[in-house]
């Protein structure tokens, strides 16, 4: 369901004690564009959330977040699937789910925070699917294992002097690691064994990488890769997976949609809830949210270039699919 909204001030959400250029750019554009807002500085990730549980609770029709996916997830936590709509000013490292929806994020040489700003004035609301890991919502993607490891090891300063690059250095560090044994769970009674799990609302990760490409924020699912081999194997099909050809070749990886689950380890795991660390566990449980998430998002998003990428994503699978029943036929056998 999409409609419109219009107001003429917006509470808004942010750090004030963002180091990065980015950041510092942010703050610079929130100072010149003051008569549009009113700012709340948030202390902690823990404030964000608390002031837009507040807002939602109060009926607040509209809450801006200013910042990275960080800032994003706390005021989403907080927001918790109210009436609430979530407008969003892109100022962090990644910015995937901006990205996913369609808002302009910075480059090397804008912010872009005036486009999006315009996004949020237009006033166009689409509502999208919001999920809980461990009764935290998410919106865009979680991790279980490996990549919520190389977030856990990637420090602020580390994304400050390197920007993206930095998690690629913390992966090389951790990718020796010994794997835990995992399990997934569906409540439909599929089971899956493997060594990491990726989960994705949206088709986005870590940027602009379409990891999940039959993945829709407005589908009541979420889709899983279920990695079955660590080590160079692991790293291999992630990059498969980043080239949209994941299931063209031998793979380890399991592609799976499910709306509800549960994962289990043999050992305490570390967590990722939308690129953010969320602690470690040795189960995690997926749920839908009680509501979808309302979004301040550009009129008509689902065409146009992403509408090309699912045509060509539904040719894909079909190729795959003759090319499996082929293969079946003369050698009576399933591919790998």
């Amino acid at each position: 369901m999409n409609h419109t909204v219009s107001q003429a001030r917006y509470p808004l959400l942010f750090n004030p004690n963002a180091r990065s250029q980015k950041g510092r750019r942010a703050l610079r554009f929130l100072m010149s564009h003051a008569q549009d807002f009113v700012l709340y500085a948030t202390r902690d990730a823990d404030d964000a959330r608390d002031l837009a549980s507040d807002f939602a609770r109060s009926g607040e029709p509209i809450v801006l977040a200013a910042g990275g996916d960080g800032t994003l997830n706390a005021v989403i936590h907080g927001l918790g699937g109210s009436q609430t709509a979530l407008g969003v000013l892109p100022a962090g490292t990644m910015n995937v789910f901006a990205r996913e929806m369609g808002i302009p994020v910075p480059n090397m040489q804008t912010s872009n925070l005036k486009k999006a700003l315009e996004i949020i004035q237009a006033g166009f609301i689409r509502e999208v699917d919001l999920f809980e890991a461990n009764g935290q919502a998410f919106v865009q993607m979680a991790g279980v294992g490996f990549d919520a490891q190389v977030i856990e090891e990637t420090t602020s300063e580390m994304k400050n002097l390197f920007g993206p690059m930095s998690y690629l250095m913390s992966a090389v560090k951790v990718l020796g690691d010994q794997p835990p044994s995992m399990t997934v769970r569906c409540a439909d009674g599929r089971v899956f064994d493997g060594v990491a799990v990726l989960v994705g609302n949206g088709s986005l990760y870590g940027g602009q990488m379409k990891l999940f490409p039959n993945a829709s924020n407005e589908d009541n699912m979420l889709d899983l890769l279920i990695f079955k081999e660590s080590g160079y194997k692991l790293v291999l099909d992630s990059i498969k997976g980043m080239a949209g050809v994941i299931d063209l070749v031998d793979s380890s990886v399991e592609y799976v949609q499910a709306d509800e689950f549960t994962v289990t380890s043999n050992r305490e795991v570390p967590i990722e809830i939308d690129g953010e660390y969320a602690g470690r566990a040795t189960e995690v449980a997926f749920s839908p949210a009680k509501n979808k998430l309302k979004v301040l998002a550009p009129e008509g998003q689902e065409g146009g270039l992403q509408q090309l990428w699912n045509s060509w994503m539904n040719l894909h699978r079909k190729i795959v699919e003759k090319a499996n029943a082929d293969i079946h036929s003369i050698t009576g056998q399933s591919p790998k």
